[in-house]
């Protein structure tokens, strides 16, 4: 992948289930985090005493972060109301020519911040809740 603009990179959410994603919020930082555990099988027997891990054992997870600006009050509010439900609900995370993450998720924080001579931020934290689909740039 060659360098991208930043802004680029959006977060997106289904509000209502339908499939009709909306962008949320005016992010100035996106970050995306992949990770997967492993599941150690060493035993009296493995080579030279080296660790053995078990391929596909493991738990996968992504991870969303960002932080910025909200462009209206409906940003805010979808944000807001499914934190404090617990909600998890379809989330995108498009990769400007990368392609397309698509999935459940739940917001894990929420923060506000400001200060006397600036603009409301807020950061967000998203976690995997389900199985990611990945579709790639065209």
């Amino acid at each position: 992948m060659v360098a991208q603009k930043g802004k680029d990179l959006l977060l997106k959410l289904d509000p209502d289930g339908t499939g009709a994603f909306v962008t949320i919020a005016g992010l100035r930082t996106k970050r995306l985090a992949f990770n997967s555990e492993t599941v150690d099988v060493t035993n009296a027997d493995s080579a030279g005493r080296w660790r053995e891990l078990l391929a596909g054992a493991g738990v996968q997870r992504a991870s969303v972060s960002g932080s910025g600006i909200f462009k209206d009050q409906t940003s805010d509010a979808l944000l807001r109301a499914r934190f404090f439900e617990g909600a998890i609900s379809a989330w995108q995370l498009a990769i400007p020519d990368f392609g397309m993450i698509e999935g459940p998720f739940q917001i894990t924080a929420l923060e506000y911040a400001g200060s006397h001579d600036g603009e409301v931020t807020f950061e967000a934290a998203l976690e995997s809740a389900g199985a990611l689909s990945f579709a790639e740039a065209a």
